[in-house]
């Protein structure tokens, strides 16, 4: 082998290996980079778990605030719906006790009435005892807002009235209208409360 020869193949051998150490060189960044592509993925999804835990732990704050406020209107309502249901029902029951006591002192006006006539013969006291206490039974009713219907001689309608008959008429003037009040009607609060039955003359 010559002098030339060898030279050749050391100049040979030293390129293979720089260009050995340069692959090598080569893979080592490499692997160092994508080291450092997966440490940066692992920075970012670590902060994107972070930020999603802060955002569910503010959502479920903001939940159980909501859910708070809603089991307390809900338990509020309730109490009210019972409250409520209550007084009707009460109102019902106990509606007429107002009125039942302001009728007691005509109860007993009756009731003194049948006893100090009760061995009377003496008619016109007795007459002028109902007329007494009927009028006092009037005033009590009417200061409950009962009024009475005033249908003699009126136009019939049949918004207020029942016509139970009939008849012919005594004078010409009274023809269409009631000649008679077989029932007597009522207001309660200026609403109808009962129809007059009435005879119409025809």
């Amino acid at each position: 082998m010559t002098s030339k020869d060898h030279t050749q193949e050391m100049d040979d051998a030293a390129a293979t290996n720089q260009a050995h150490e340069s692959t090598t060189s080569e893979n080592i960044d490499t692997e160092d980079a994508q080291n450092g592509e997966i440490n940066e993925k692992e920075d970012i999804n670590t902060d994107e778990t972070a930020e999603e835990s802060d955002v569910l732990a503010e959502l479920q704050g903001k939940y159980d605030v909501l859910n708070d406020k809603f089991l307390r209107l809900y338990s509020e309502f309730e109490n009210y719906r019972r409250r409520t249901s209550k007084e009707k029902r009460d109102a019902v029951l106990n509606g007429g006790s107002e009125i039942a006591k302001d009728l007691l002192p005509v109860l007993d006006d009756f009731d003194r009435a049948i006893a100090s006539n009760e061995n009377s013969d003496n008619a016109d006291a007795l007459k002028e005892g109902f007329i007494l206490i009927q009028g006092k039974l009037k005033r009590v009713l009417e200061a409950k807002g009962l009024k009475e219907m005033d249908s003699m001689a009126k136009p019939f309608d049949t918004e207020y009235h029942d016509a139970i008959t009939k008849i012919p008429a005594p004078s010409e003037e009274l023809k269409g209208k009631v000649i008679d009040v077989a029932e007597k009607g009522y207001f309660y609060n200026d609403k109808i409360l009962r129809h007059a039955k009435v005879v119409v003359g025809s």
